[in-house]
């Protein structure tokens, strides 16, 4: 038996007593595929998200000691250590790839925590305009802009489906023959891309900058992004704008307009002065998603026209209609 047989072996017993600890109806939640989220409050009630439903009270409690245990458990499997002067816990469940963000006293007054389940199935454009998320004109204009390479940015807030509208656009983008060199911090996108190579983060060894850099020099045709959220904004901007165009990435922000001034706001973490005119240029198309009482869905779509030479602001042209029966 190998040296690497055994460190796999071990890692499975170690990913399979993690699953049992975690308790029944938390594995079978985890087990189920309409379940994205499980969330721990710090009250001990335990709430999921479901696909097409959204966030529910499952009924269920967990005690504050069974709670601790969890995240303590997480924490020894990926080596880092949880107290009172380091109560945080971000790490990715081993095997299964779960994003795992555990919290103990005293930044919360009971343990809590959320594991957010990777995509599982990737949903096409088609998929979303049968679901009547987006119209069937809107899910043309993303087809279209991903097969003329515009830079795309997919925009929302937290749980709003940013990561799998990005899915569906790289499932479209692996329909061409580029080279893809994907870069994100967590196990999110999925790419069936022939000619693909993936890289991620780690913490206090390559950064996001780290990777967008990297990437230049692995002869990509297009450079996706999971998240733009801190100074690698600027160097992700050159390289879009710079011979590489064909991006798509995620930020979080609540409308176009937005999603444009936080690009900014990240890029003053590179640099005082934000070039605006190279954002207008570069960025292309923006999709903003929203999650409300109606469920997921396409709140707006729009081309970015440049700056308005009398203002010095960004033009947004509205690039579909709304979906008949909008709320908004």
């Amino acid at each position: 038996m190998t040296v690497h047989t055994i460190r796999s072996e071990t890692n499975a017993r170690g990913a399979r007593m993690l699953r049992t600890a975690l308790g029944p109806s938390i594995a079978a939640w985890l087990d189920d595929p309409a379940v994205i989220e499980v969330m721990l409050n710090p009250d001990g009630r335990l709430w999921v998200d479901r696909l097409g439903e959204g966030i529910a009270d499952t009924g269920e409690n967990l005690s504050a000691a069974d709670g601790e245990r969890i995240v303590r458990l997480v924490a020894h499997h990926v080596g880092v250590e949880v107290h009172a002067r380091s109560p945080r816990v971000s790490a990715e469940l081993p095997a299964s790839g779960e994003r795992f963000e555990g919290l103990l006293p005293p930044v919360v007054a009971a343990p809590a925590f959320a594991i957010r389940k990777p995509a599982v199935a990737v949903f096409t454009l088609d998929d979303y305009a049968a679901a009547g998320i987006m119209s069937p004109t809107e899910a043309m204009a993303l087809r279209t802009s991903v097969a003329g390479r515009a830079n795309i940015l997919v925009a929302g807030g937290t749980g709003s489906g940013k990561t799998t509208l990005v899915n569906a656009l790289l499932a479209e983008v692996a329909k061409t023959t580029d080279r893809i060199v994907l870069i994100e911090d967590t196990r999110e996108l999925q790419c069936a891309a022939p000619n693909l190579v993936a890289m991620r983060t780690k913490d206090g060894v390559v950064s996001l900058s780290d990777l967008v850099r990297s990437s230049l020099r692995l002869r990509p045709d297009r450079i996706p992004i999971g998240e733009v959220r801190g100074a690698e904004a600027l160097d992700l901007l050159k390289a879009w704008g710079t011979g590489h165009p064909g991006g798509i990435g995620t930020i979080h922000a609540g409308t176009a307009l937005g999603a444009l001034r936080r690009m900014e706001q990240l890029i003053q973490e590179a640099v005082v002065t934000v070039p605006r005119a190279l954002l207008a240029e570069t960025i292309d198309l923006i999709a903003v998603l929203v999650r409300d009482g109606h469920g997921r869905r396409l709140a707006e779509l729009a081309r970015v026209e440049g700056l308005d030479p009398a203002t010095g602001d960004y033009r947004l042209t509205p690039l579909a209609s709304p979906n008949p029966g909008d709320p908004s």
